[in-house]
């Protein structure tokens, strides 16, 4: 693994191993703090970064700030069954397909289950295999025997990342979930969010600092790591994600106030740029498009940042699309020297960890 003091360099010259790092496998988070907002915040703003408290970050943002949260809701996504030949099963399900009984899910088996194919899970339900679908194929189309999220609220599991090595608990339903979440269909948490508690939201209104919403839902291919040298050939997964009407007049009246776009975690910095993609070109007073689809951006150092000028974050894995995106808006080399700084005052790491509060460069 490179060093984290390795020197900067161009984006020209940007590769998979710019982004690694080395982490002691103790400072990965296998928990959640006590209290969500008695977190860690690294303020990285300026440098030398500074150590702070999560329920600090209301102090660190300015009145006329407009804070722009994820409320997609996770989802009890895992399930463990069997096939009829009584081999074992284990499904991620990546997408609920709307109005239907029908999902798109991950499945680890020893043989793969063809079309037609049933497999009952949790001794409680049956899905039938439809086929193959998503990108490459890669994963299965399942009709379920009942609604969709009904059946995984009621048989599910939370889907917790691979690095959290314990099994889900009663604890985890309430603490991998934000307490503003309210769109299911999520399969990972957008945990930057998870900090904030009623205490902090209420803070955020005193010192006049508007919130809004996005809706993306979280996919398993968060988790996917880049497997090429040569960045521009890694192909992003795609997730579903939603700008209100309500949050594109927010953003416009904040910027024409002279506030700044503050993200709450890199799925909604996702979103608002994948939005600021989609704006006509005559249209000049719109920011972000209003509506919903799919995005598979993969923001890497050289992107224009159309929306966003304040990120709140997690920490990252070595090597992950999110390492380059967060260097790509506070640059590499500055992302580089927060992240030797959390390492060497033992912050805590990944979806259970501490956060940082970062800008544009």
């Amino acid at each position: 693994m490179s060093s984290l003091s390795s020197p900067a360099v161009s984006p020209a010259t940007f590769s998979l191993a710019d982004f690694d790092f080395d982490l002691p496998p103790e400072l990965i988070a296998q928990h959640p703090a006590a209290e969500r907002s008695a977190s860690r915040l690294l303020d990285g703003r300026q440098r030398p970064p500074t150590d702070r408290t999560f329920r600090e970050l209301p102090e660190l943002l300015q009145p006329g700030d407009l804070l722009v949260f994820n409320n997609t809701r996770v989802i009890k996504a895992r399930l463990y069954g069997a096939k009829a030949s009584g081999g074992a099963v284990e499904a991620l399900v990546e997408r609920v397909l709307p109005g239907t009984q029908e999902v798109w899910a991950h499945m680890r088996a020893s043989k793969s289950p063809k079309p037609g194919a049933m497999v009952r899970f949790a001794d409680a339900f049956d899905a039938e295999v439809l086929g193959r679908c998503g990108p490459d194929n890669g994963l299965f189309h399942l009709r379920l025997a009942g609604d969709p999220f009904t059946l995984l609220e009621q048989h599910g599991h939370v889907p917790l990342p691979p690095y959290i090595t314990h099994a889900d608990e009663e604890d985890d339903v309430r603490r991998y979930q934000t307490v503003f979440a309210k769109a299911p269909g999520a399969v990972a948490a957008p945990t930057a969010a998870l900090h904030f508690d009623e205490g902090v939201l209420a803070a955020l209104a005193a010192r006049g600092i508007a919130t809004a919403e996005v809706t993306l839902h979280v996919g398993a291919g968060t988790f996917q790591p880049v497997r090429t040298d040569n960045l521009a050939e890694h192909k992003m997964h795609s997730e579903w994600f939603e700008v209100p009407l309500a949050t594109a007049e927010a953003i416009r009246a904040t910027r024409a106030a002279g506030g700044r776009i503050v993200a709450v975690g890199t799925t909604t910095l996702r979103a608002l740029e994948s939005a600021a993609l989609h704006v006509p070109h005559a249209s000049r007073d719109d920011i972000v498009q209003v509506g919903s689809r799919d995005t598979d951006i993969f923001i890497t150092p050289g992107f224009d940042f159309k929306v966003v000028d304040v990120l709140v974050t997690n920490f990252h894995l070595p090597k992950s699309t999110l390492m380059m995106l967060v260097s790509a808006l506070a640059g590499h080399a500055h992302i580089r020297a927060l992240y030797a700084h959390a390492i060497e005052h033992r912050y805590r790491f990944f979806s259970y960890g501490d956060a940082m509060l970062i800008q544009r460069a």
